[in-house]
């Protein structure tokens, strides 16, 4: 996920090591905060998205390309994989 988000970054202009730097603040401001106040994350994902914003359209393109059942489907496959070893 980080790489990907960092790649969309550097297609939108941003210079690879701004990229990287920003894809990893992201992430780790997005789970601590999450951590800190124990809200719930969809929760979180409603405070910072506005109506026609840029954050809920990019959840749209999420959503529409499968990302939650893809990973999703990573952890249960994983999870599956660990108990046949």
């Amino acid at each position: 996920f980080l790489e990907a988000l960092a790649d969309g970054a550097v297609e939108a202009g941003m210079p690879r090591k701004q990229a990287y730097t920003f894809a990893a603040q992201a992430v780790m401001g997005s789970a601590k905060l999450m951590l800190e106040t124990g809200k719930h994350p969809g929760e979180l994902k409603d405070m910072v998205t506005s109506p026609a914003g840029t954050t809920i359209e990019g959840v749209r393109v999420l959503e529409e390309k499968g990302f939650r059942g893809a990973v999703i489907a990573a952890v249960k496959a994983s999870v599956e994989k660990n108990k046949n070893m």
